[in-house]
């Protein structure tokens, strides 16, 4: 496995960029990416969602979480951390 994947994401949402978020880390499993999402929180305004991935895999994942939060529109709620 590499190191991983953080993701940072706003605590305060409305219901559909919720449910986008849960949908966009839902599709990370079923595609293999990762087994488990951890959460943690960062401060009051954002949690930290970090999950690790095969080698070799970090272009691909860190291209699909991109593309999903340009195709939502999610930018100002969540971003690739590190």
């Amino acid at each position: 496995m590499e190191k991983g994947i953080k993701l940072k994401v706003r605590k305060e949402l409305d219901g559909r960029k919720q449910l986008n978020i849960i949908k966009s880390k839902g599709s990370l499993v079923p595609k293999g990416y990762t087994e488990i999402i951890h959460i943690v929180d960062q401060d009051e305004e954002f949690h930290i969602n970090s999950f690790e991935i095969e080698n070799g895999t970090g272009i691909e994942v860190r291209a699909f979480i991109t593309a999903f939060i340009a195709r939502e529109q999610l930018q100002d709620s969540v971003c690739i951390f590190s």
